[in-house]
Order: C-alpha cells, then structure tokens, then sequence
C-alpha cells in the first residue's frame, strides 16, 4: 500500500525507489510502535518527508536540515500540526523519540541520501553475455 500512496512506479528497478519505500515503510512501522494516534502518524510522517524534501529538493546542508527541523517541530515552520491549529501535537517525550529516530534513519546517513539524490549515476545493463 506504501508503494501506491508513494506512486513509485520502478520499485524493482530503481534503487532511489527501494530506498524511499524502505524510509517510509520504516518510519511508519516506527510510529505505529509508538502508539501514535492517526493525527500524530500523519503530523510524523510529514516531518519523515519534510526532512528528505529538504535534502532531495532544497540541497540542504545537514546543519540547514537540523535547523529547519527544529523550527518545524516548535511550531514556527510549516507541518501538519500547525495547520491543523494544533501547536502540540507531540509531547515532549514523543518529540525527543523523534528526533532520535531521525537522527539514526536519516541524519546518521545523510552523505549516502545525498549521493543518492544528487549523484549521477551509470545505468548498468545486464545481459546474458
């Protein structure tokens, strides 16, 4: 079902796809453990995508990353939670497990996210030869 909302058409052929599913797949299954309500599941996943977008679209730097982070999840950037009306969305417990999770799924990583967004690379062909 992940595949169909992320419209990734070339999951068996593309490794930037496999990737995404596998970072989204995984934050789900993250925030499902943590008991999430569906509004927090929904505030989560968009902070999972806003981090990546930040990278694979904006070219952030780490640190630039970090910092727009921290404003989306105190309220001051733009996130599910905010237009909701609802500032709070995470407790302070939650808030610190996430940030966590990011760190170790994404931040830890961010050099091979990087390459894989921004490096062009060679298509191999595969031949019975």
């Amino acid at each position: 079902k992940m595949e169909e909302f992320l419209n990734l058409t070339q999951l068996k052929t593309s490794l930037k796809e496999a990737i995404l599913l596998d970072y989204y797949t995984a934050g789900f299954w993250w925030a499902k453990e943590m008991n999430f309500s569906l509004i927090q599941l929904s505030g989560f996943m968009d902070l999972l995508n806003f981090a990546l977008e930040n990278l694979s679209e904006k070219h952030m730097s780490l640190g630039d990353n970090l910092k727009e982070l921290e404003r989306a999840m105190s309220g001051r950037g733009k996130t599910v939670s905010e237009e909701k009306g609802d500032p709070n969305l995470f407790s302070i417990e939650q808030a610190k497990a996430i940030i966590d999770y990011l760190v170790i799924s994404l931040f830890k990583h961010y050099k091979t996210y990087e390459y894989l967004f921004h490096r062009r690379r060679e298509e191999s062909v595969v031949s019975n030869e």
